[in-house]
């Protein structure tokens, strides 16, 4: 349909007059039974019996033996990296295209981020690059290995090299709740895998995060630093340095009623993507986002690449959906780019400027909220088409 006649489309200039947004929280209702029954306990403050609950749902779900509800995904990287015992001046792999929360606590533990380009056809780390990099830096400490934007790394290509040089993996899949890869959930690759439940991410306790594992010893030392290293005795002893990273009660029971309907929140994520992706069908200027082979992505967000022969640019999308009061973005700016990393060694099987940064240059994010209209979706759809189509 033509964008001028979407506007006289019943309804639509009434849904219209709310913002569309990338990807914002999005309540069942089922959360206040755990939250009103956090307050009539009082059971307020951090730990409790939600935490407890929560650890344990999202263990039979992914498959992990053991968890531990933090603060944050960008907590649960710092003491799982640390738990892997990463420290000052030690190799730290992880792929450049990326959030940094990613890669920040390479830097808390002292330790020194080798960036590691994209593969194009999952925008994940690039198998060939993480080849090239143990070429220069053969004994790293871990490597991180991030589920980008929900879709599965790939794992088969990428374990089979960690293997062989021996490199505990942490991964994550902070974006990538519910996708899987060859049958098994992500939050189940790493020796530690981590999960955030930030207000954008596909179920949320408003801010929150976790850590997986198989390793008792691993999860413990984390819950024991995560609760400010206080050793065992009667009064406040402390022999490490520790943190205050546990995940209150309230918030856990939020997070108990989200995962409630994480099924449902996958769905719709699908198709959203899968009518963005017949709207876009007849464009041969926007790709879609691929889905790695064997994986099967949660479609967190929706990102799109225009084509190198295409006039209109990133910013052109997104200012042209901002005058409608849509919400999009530019894609991660790779790490290596960024300045704070300016230092950093960066390895790609491609080009000195990587794959990464072509992403960069040519990727949106596209509203891909759960409470979207599918009317909404065409709505963008049309808008993208509208400007890219002037290529």
């Amino acid at each position: 349909m033509p964008l001028k006649n979407f506007w006289q489309a019943p309804g639509l200039r009434r849904e219209m007059r709310q913002r569309i947004y990338l990807s914002s929280p999005h309540m069942s209702g089922l959360e206040m039974d755990y939250v009103d029954e956090a307050f009539k306990t009082n059971w307020v403050a951090p730990l409790g019996p939600h935490v407890t609950a929560f650890e344990n749902e999202m263990c039979i779900f992914t498959g992990r033996k053991y968890a531990a509800a933090l603060s944050s995904g960008t907590a649960a990287i710092h003491l799982g990296l640390k738990a892997l015992g990463v420290g000052k001046g030690d190799i730290v792999f992880c792929p450049s295209f990326t959030f940094a929360g990613s890669a920040n606590p390479i830097d808390y533990l002292g330790a020194i981020p080798v960036f590691i380009d994209s593969d194009p056809d999952t925008f994940n780390m690039s198998p060939s690059a993480l080849e090239a990099a143990y070429k220069e830096y053969p004994n790293p400490k871990a490597v991180i290995i991030v589920n980008l934007y929900g879709n599965p790394a790939d794992f088969g290509a990428l374990l089979c090299i960690t293997k062989r040089y021996g490199t505990p993996v942490l991964e994550d899949a902070a974006e990538s709740l519910g996708a899987e890869y060859q049958g098994k959930q992500t939050g189940s690759f790493g020796d530690i895998s981590i999960l955030s439940f930030n207000g954008n991410k596909i179920i949320t306790t408003s801010g929150g995060g976790m850590a997986l594992t198989d390793s008792q010893k691993w999860r413990d030392k984390i819950v024991f630093w995560a609760t400010q290293s206080r050793e065992k005795a009667a009064w406040y002893q402390h022999e490490e340095i520790g943190y205050n990273y546990r995940l209150s009660n309230i918030l856990a029971g939020i997070g108990r009623g989200q995962l409630k309907v994480l099924e449902a929140r996958v769905k719709r994520k699908t198709e959203i993507f899968e009518l963005y992706a017949r709207e876009f069908a007849d464009n041969p200027h926007i790709r879609m986002c691929p889905q790695t082979a064997g994986g099967k992505s949660n479609r967190w967000l929706t990102v799109i690449t225009l084509s190198g022969e295409c006039k209109a640019g990133v910013m052109d999308v997104i200012g042209a959906l901002e005058k409608e009061n849509i919400e999009a973005r530019p894609v991660w700016k790779p790490m290596h780019l960024q300045p704070v990393f300016k230092n950093c060694p960066f390895f790609s099987a491609l080009s000195a400027t990587g794959v990464c940064a072509s992403l960069f240059e040519r990727g949106v994010c596209l509203p891909s909220d759960t409470k979207m209209s599918d009317g909404e979706v065409r709505l963008v759809a049309a808008i993208v088409n509208s400007v890219v189509g002037t290529c």
